[in-house]
């Protein structure tokens, strides 16, 4: 099944596979299922986080294209932003980062410390714009701009969910099965928070595509159910198709 990813371009950026962690009195204290994590916050890059699998792949896609910027957005506290300006540090480019001001109370230390501080550590420039802004319309005018000034941008999603970063969940449904067969854990179904859908699409379509029959749910961190779902769905019949795989997942895998 990992012959599905061969053929597209990855970078290493992650700390692979990350470690499956039964946790015993979590599950005692619910009394129900065997409850494990998938420890997706020890990808290693930049403090880690799961958007690190994903621009393994955007990040590759930059470099095949010779981009020289990445650009990206998010909120002012984006974890996503974070780990795409230490993507970007690391194989040598600039990141552009555009953030929307959603939190309308923040205080000084929201604005300065933490993700916006290792931001700077790894050399990004940072742009704030108004709450409600189109953020993908402003990451085409910026785009427009470092073009008309000779660079070559490359435009990474908010959260890095499109097809190719979504490559990065499909290779997580790969590794997450080989690492429950290695270790004798019978997974009956994974659950995680769905928001941007790429990483939900990815392990949608890994799953499905190696009938892995472990059952998946998204729990929505924004959006309705049923808007979640759509989202989810539209961005996983893409990802099937392009990993030569199309019809793989149907709209009942789907559930957030």
């Amino acid at each position: 099944s990992t012959m599905l990813l061969a053929r597209f371009p990855r970078v290493s950026l992650a700390h692979l596979p990350t470690p499956l962690e039964h946790l015993p009195r979590l599950t005692a204290h619910l009394g129900g299922p065997n409850i494990y994590v998938k420890r997706d916050d020890c990808t290693g890059l930049g403090t880690g986080g799961n958007k690190t699998r994903k621009l393994e792949f955007l990040v590759a896609d930059a470099l095949e294209q010779k981009a020289d910027v990445i650009i990206t957005q998010g909120a002012v506290q984006s974890n996503h932003a974070r780990q795409t300006a230490a993507a970007a540090c690391k194989v040598g480019m600039t990141c552009e980062l555009i953030f929307e001001k959603r939190v309308t109370d923040a205080d000084e230390a929201y604005k300065t410390s933490g993700n916006v501080l290792l931001d700077r550590v790894y050399g990004a420039n940072i742009r704030e714009v108004e709450k409600g802004t189109d953020m993908n319309a402003a990451m085409e005018v910026l785009a427009d701009e470092l073009r008309a000034d000779g660079k070559t941008p490359y435009i990474v999603p908010g959260g890095g969910s499109n097809p190719i970063g979504a490559l990065g969940y499909v290779d997580c449904a790969f590794e997450c099965v080989a690492q429950a067969n290695r270790e004798g854990i019978p997974i009956d179904y994974i659950v995680h928070a769905t928001g941007s859908a790429g990483t939900q699409a990815g392990l949608a379509v890994g799953l499905k595509a190696m009938n892995a029959n472990i059952a998946l749910l998204g729990i929505g961190v924004n959006a309705p159910k049923d808007e979640q779902e759509e989202k989810v769905w539209v961005l996983a019949q893409e990802v099937a198709e392009f990993i030569g795989a199309p019809g793989c997942v149907t709209r009942e895998d789907i559930v957030a």
